[in-house]
């Protein structure tokens, strides 16, 4: 397929795990965020769009670009997604408002996750069904390595530098990744893409975008020095009102983009092949797409903007489910109608491929719980003023599961995809059980590192034989849209999941905390005393507590329906012995 076909697996497998850090990078640097766009850090829920947006476009586009690279080539769309991955982070970085902020974060989740099924895509391409599960455990593994390093990053760069410096890092890795990929996979793998020999480059669109960046880039910055210049000074003054682009250089930069997007619509060989990606998305049935991202789009904003404490999904929420469901109905129906719908007939009609999906969902449920309780527990115990001791608590956790993810590879070479995964969620269900058994003093002992590397090992076991099985039970044709799903599901799992297991933890918390005496009776008299601490910390912990068992309650799901739905995927290799048996 390319010159290089394993550097260049290596070289997406990179490009997956910076994005997977970028997903977690902005916690530590979303109050800074905040400040720049003049949003009080008490009013957190006023950030919210920040995760929301970037979530919204890794889940609500990922069948699109999926099929998309189906149609035109893993090459090409893992290109484009590192494209917009930078220009994401270019936009964040020069952010000034919240509404930009949100946008460049969209942007990136686009990006970042087009990324995903492309690379597993590109697996599938590379490797047959029987020797998938080795490189889809690295993916895997590199992928959460990712996450592990990104808040590591995140504070690393917010310790010696701005936190724009850490959306401008991603702007540079992104672009060497995008040329790198380009110039190692070249143009050949998909239908409609152009041959690198008819390739001539654009010197006028390459004029015109370097004007757009330059002029919106000043526009965005506004510099001082250039502000108070008598003569620079007017590229800055409004036309009219406040507006920054109603200003002689806000102009200049939307003229440029005008005649950008002309040039690369107009010219034989243009800069950005807009037509060519045009056709490949009408091609993809657009409108298909755009329902089936209404419907995704409902549900990521219905609990993505929820309060857990509460509600499982926000007030707000029931009209978003309701839009979803309409805009669901209308996909199905659109699909049964177009003659080549986003969604091929019978595309996931095997049961391992769309048991995947259903698989993955509840280990999506059951990992947030992991990713988000483990280090609220901490913080409830032994480290109640240390956000950063806490999160090195969770450390011992997804350091494990890279080293799960290379092993479960392993052994879906050897072993059933049903058994490995079965495997990996009874090991992390074990640790959830054993987590739910802690109390004030258990991380204070090294033992507490046990569940939580076999929770860990669990969960890296489970990644690779799912996309085995989802990949060893389609066509060819649908790789990248299968291996959309199978992600889109464990994003919405994870979503389901923190809202559901959360406003059931609470719940228990709400009651343990009713059965707590009042602090006049427990501190004889006194507003506060060391032992009414206790009984709030005991009760927080029987939350947490309904959390991890609930959990754990997941992983046996996900581990029954993958021994049932995966036993005629055939993602291992064959030995003489399966040979004779089944010639005899």
């Amino acid at each position: 397929m390319t010159r290089s076909p394993r550097v260049l697996l290596g070289l997406a497998a990179i490009a997956v795990a910076f994005a997977a850090a970028d997903t977690y990078v902005v916690v530590l640097a979303l109050p800074d965020m905040m400040a720049s766009a003049g949003i009080p850090v008490e009013q957190l829920q006023r950030a919210a769009p920040i995760v929301s947006g970037f979530l919204l476009g890794y889940v609500a586009m990922l069948p699109l670009i999926g099929h998309v690279a189906d149609l035109r080539g893993r090459v090409p769309v893992l290109v484009a997604a590192l494209v917009v991955f930078a220009l994401g982070s270019l936009l964040t970085t020069l952010a000034y408002d919240m509404p930009t902020m949100v946008t460049g974060r969209f942007l990136q989740g686009v990006g970042g996750g087009g990324l995903v099924p492309a690379t597993l895509a590109l697996v599938a391409d590379l490797y047959p069904a029987e020797r998938r599960g080795v490189p889809l455990g690295l993916v895997s593994a590199v992928q959460e390595i990712g996450s592990v390093l990104g808040p590591l990053f995140g504070a690393l760069v917010l310790a010696v530098a701005d936190w724009r410096v850490i959306f401008l890092i991603n702007l540079v890795v992104g672009l060497a990744l995008a040329v790198a990929v380009r110039r190692l996979g070249g143009f050949e793998t998909g239908a409609g893409a152009p041959s690198s020999a008819t390739v001539r480059f654009d010197w006028i669109g390459l004029a015109l975008a370097l004007v757009t960046l330059v002029a919106g880039a000043l526009v965005f910055v506004q510099p001082s020095q250039l502000m108070r210049d008598l003569t620079y000074g007017q590229l800055f003054i409004p036309y009219a009102g406040d507006g920054r682009w109603l200003t002689p250089l806000g102009t200049v930069a939307i003229v440029a983009l005008v005649l950008l997007v002309v040039r690369c619509c107009t010219a034989r060989r243009p800069l950005l092949d807009i037509r060519g990606w045009i056709a490949t998305v009408r091609e993809a049935d657009a409108l298909g797409a755009l329902l089936l991202a209404m419907a995704l789009a409902g549900i990521v904003l219905a609990f993505a903007t929820a309060d857990p404490k509460v509600q499982v999904f926000s007030d707000q929420g029931v009209w978003y489910l309701l839009a979803s469901a309409l805009a669901a109905v209308g996909f199905v129906v659109h699909v049964r109608r177009v003659e080549r719908p986003l969604v091929p007939a019978g595309a996931m009609r095997r049961t391992p491929a769309w048991g995947a999906m259903l698989v993955s969902f509840f280990v999506g449920a059951a990992l947030i719980a992991a990713l988000i309780d483990i280090p609220l527990f901490a913080r409830t115990t032994v480290y109640p003023g240390s956000q950063l001791m806490a999160a090195l608590v969770l450390v011992r956790f997804l350091v494990a599961l890279p080293v799960g993810a290379v092993l479960g590879g392993y052994l879906t070479h050897r072993l059933p995809a049903g058994v490995v995964t079965a495997a990996g969620m009874a090991l992390a269900a074990a640790g959830f059980l054993w987590m739910a058994t802690w109390d004030l003093e258990s991380l204070e002992s090294p033992v507490a590192t046990l569940p939580l590397v076999l929770a860990g090992l669990g969960f890296g076991l489970a990644l690779a034989p799912v996309n085995a099985a989802v990949l060893a039970s389609t066509d060819h044709e649908v790789h990248g849209l299968a291996s959309a799903f199978v992600v889109v599901s464990r994003m919405v799992g994870m979503l389901v999941g923190i809202s559901a297991l959360t406003t059931i933890g609470l719940r228990r918390y709400y009651a343990e905390q009713a059965d707590v005496p009042s602090v006049r009776d427990v501190c004889d008299g006194g507003s506060r005393c060391a032992e009414f601490t206790r009984l709030l910390k005991l009760a927080g912990i029987a939350q947490e507590q309904t959390v991890f068992t609930g959990a754990a309650i997941c992983a046996v799901v996900a581990g029954a329906l993958a021994l049932v739905l995966f036993r005629s995927a055939p993602t291992r290799a064959i030995s003489t012995g399966d040979l004779l048996r089944s010639a005899g």
